[in-house]
C-alpha cells in the first residue's frame, strides 16, 4: 500500500493481482457528496463501456451478457447501478470493493484516471503526475535494494578469499572478527576514505554503517571491489597494496558510473 497527496488530498494505491488499484473513494473525499459522484459515473453509459470493454480485454472471467444488459439499460430514467450491484453482476475485476481500515472503491489505474478525468481534467493531470513519481521512487529504491543484495553476494566470495589466506587456523574468534573488520576497512577506505568506525563517530546520529547509506553506484563499485580484492589476497598481495589497488578502481569505477548517470541527466 502507498499513499500520495494530490491538490491536498490524500490518496491510496493498493496491489490487487501484483496491479496497482487506486482509491476512488479517497479522489471525493473531500467534495461534497463526493460519495455520490461514483455510483453518478459508473451509470454514465460511456463508462460502462469503457469498463466494460476494459474488462473482455483483462478478465477472463467477465460476465459479458450481464454486461450487455446493463449497457442496454444504461441512459434509461429508471436504470440505477451501484459499485456492489457492478461487481456481484460482471464478476469485475476493474473496479473491487475493500473493507476495513483502507475500504473503499478502488479501480485499476486504468480506470482511475478515467474518473479522475470526468472529476476534473486537472485533477487527473496531478494525479498522474504524483502517481509517477511515486512509480519512480519505488523503481530507484528496487533498484538500491537491488545492488545492496549484489553487495551482500559478492561480501560471500570476498569473505571465502580471507577466510582461506588470512586466517590461521589457531586463531580465536575475536581475532578472526579484527581481521574481517579489517579486510572491510580496506574496501571502506578505498571507496569511502574512512573506516567505519570513523564513519560512526562523525554520524553517531544515524542508525546502521556506512555501506547503508551508500548511492547506487557506490553499492556497484563496492560489489566490485570485493570481487578485486578477493583476487588480490588470492594472489597473495599485501594489505597496503590492494588499498592502493582498489583506490585506483573506485576512482576510476565511480568516475565512469558518473559520466553514465550525467548521460540520462541529460537524455531525460
Amino acid at each position: 500500500m502507498a499513499k500520495i497527496t494530490v491538490k491536498d488530498t490524500e490518496i491510496t494505491i493498493i496491489s490487487f493481482e501484483e496491479k496497482d488499484y487506486i482509491s476512488l473513494t479517497d479522489m471525493v473525499r473531500n467534495i461534497e457528496n463526493g460519495l455520490a459522484l461514483i455510483e453518478k459515473w459508473l451509470r454514465n453509459k460511456n463508462t460502462i463501456e469503457f469498463i466494460g470493454i476494459w474488462e473482455e480485454m483483462y478478465n477472463p472471467h467477465f460476465n459479458s451478457p450481464e454486461f450487455e444488459g446493463i449497457k442496454n439499460s444504461a441512459g434509461l430514467n429508471r436504470f440505477i447501478l451501484s459499485v456492489k450491484q457492478w461487481i456481484e453482476k460482471t464478476n469485475s475485476i476493474g473496479i473491487i470493493a475493500k473493507a476495513g481500515r483502507y475500504g473503499g472503491t478502488y479501480a485499476h489505474k486504468d480506470i482511475a484516471f478515467e474518473f479522475a478525468s470526468w472529476v476534473s481534467p486537472q485533477f487527473k493531470l496531478y494525479l498522474l503526475k504524483e502517481f509517477q513519481r511515486l512509480k519512480e521512487d519505488e523503481q530507484k529504491a528496487l533498484g538500491w535494494t537491488a545492488k545492496r543484495e549484489l553487495s551482500k553476494i559478492n561480501y560471500h566470495i570476498h569473505a571465502s578469499a580471507i577466510k582461506h589466506n588470512l586466517i590461521p587456523a589457531e586463531l580465536t574468534p575475536q581475532q578472526i572478527a579484527v581481521i574481517y573488520a579489517s579486510e572491510a576497512d580496506v574496501l571502506n577506505m578505498a571507496l569511502f576514505g574512512k573506516t567505519a568506525k570513523e564513519w560512526r563517530e562523525a554520524n553517531p546520529d544515524l542508525k546502521g554503517n556506512i555501506r547503508d547509506y551508500a548511492t547506487i553506484n557506490e553499492l556497484i563499485c563496492l560489489s566490485n571491489m570485493e570481487n578485486s580484492n578477493a583476487v588480490f589476497i588470492n594472489e597473495g598481495l599485501a594489505q597496503s597494496n590492494r588499498l592502493i589497488k582498489l583506490n585506483r578502481i573506485a576512482i576510476q569505477q565511480m568516475s565512469v558510473l558518473q559520466e553514465v548517470e550525467n548521460r540520462k541527466l541529460l537524455k531525460s
